[in-house]
């Protein structure tokens, strides 16, 4: 959270009685941000679907009408959610997230996103006469700008990090392999193996990172495939591995089960999301 002074871009709702009604969830007007149209749903008591939030102001940004929108749409956006202080004139606001918005997950925010006896207290100026105004700002982010990010280091002390986006992941054959990337001046690829290998052969997905230098190196990184439908990824973390004495990874990184299972949200649209970071590079001196 942080606050500021100027005003959110894209919408301003004032809401009275906003405990004395005894609404469960209000749902504003729609708002227009990147020709798409939004609205912000707010729990007063917290978001009754997760219990242990019941302490909490929940407040969601959704999807207010996606009738026109091809099936397989996608939106990817960053936004922010505003909570205006009556007293000092300033915003509170949550810092900008970038959510990807689906047929199956057209609602993001936050179920914690101020606790009710910091939004009841007087002196805060959040809830004056019962009445709360809240914001929010949507910007549409490009799909061709954000699909891949890449950062070169020619510095082993910072780390690199790199997201590929693997479409048809259901018609992957026996391995998929990234094109090659350089970190710390050295060349490498990541693997992946939608079917398993070795002893995950059928059962599990394998993820290795593989070294293509002619020296040795000792790595630190960490790979994880990304959940499309929460924040919940898949992560696996390696300290001070030595390439290339062999490509290291996880033969058992994930379940096919639960990779393959829509309702998991690690492959949505038959579409995967791999992220890798590699912490550290060193010299191995023979």
């Amino acid at each position: 959270m942080e606050t500021r002074e100027a005003s959110p871009t894209h919408s301003l709702v004032k809401i009275e009685s906003f405990y004395n009604s005894g609404i469960a969830k209000f749902e504003t007007k729609e708002f227009v941000a990147g020709e798409y149209r939004w609205k912000l749903i707010i729990h007063p008591n917290g978001d009754k679907t997760v219990e242990k939030d019941k302490d909490y102001v929940s407040v969601y940004l959704a999807m207010a009408d996606t009738s026109s929108l091809p099936a397989s749409w996608e939106v990817n956006v960053v936004f922010s959610i505003f909570l205006f202080d009556q007293i000092s004139a300033n915003y509170l606001c949550s810092l900008g997230i970038t959510r990807r918005f689906l047929p199956m997950k057209s609602q993001w925010g936050f179920s914690k996103f101020i606790s009710k006896k910091v939004m009841s207290e007087p002196s805060n100026g959040y809830l004056l006469d019962d009445t709360s105004v809240f914001g929010a700002e949507v910007f549409i982010v490009e799909k061709e700008a954000a699909a891949i990010e890449c950062l070169s280091l020619r510095n082993f002390d910072i780390p690199y990090t790199r997201d590929w986006i693997i479409p048809n992941f259901s018609k992957l054959e026996d391995i998929w392999e990234s094109e090659e990337f350089y970190a710390g001046g050295e060349k490498w690829t990541v693997q992946l193996y939608p079917k398993g290998n070795g002893k995950g052969a059928g059962s599990h997905v394998g993820i290795f990172l593989q070294y293509h230098g002619s020296g040795k190196m000792q790595a630190s990184y960490t790979i994880c495939i990304k959940n499309q439908l929460s924040d919940q990824h898949v992560k696996r973390t390696t300290i001070d591995r030595l390439f290339p004495t062999n490509n290291w990874g996880w033969p058992l990184f994930m379940e096919l089960a639960t990779i393959n299972d829509p309702k998991k949200g690690f492959v949505v649209c038959d579409t995967c999301l791999v992220h890798i970071e590699i912490s550290s590079l060193k010299d191995v001196v023979q």
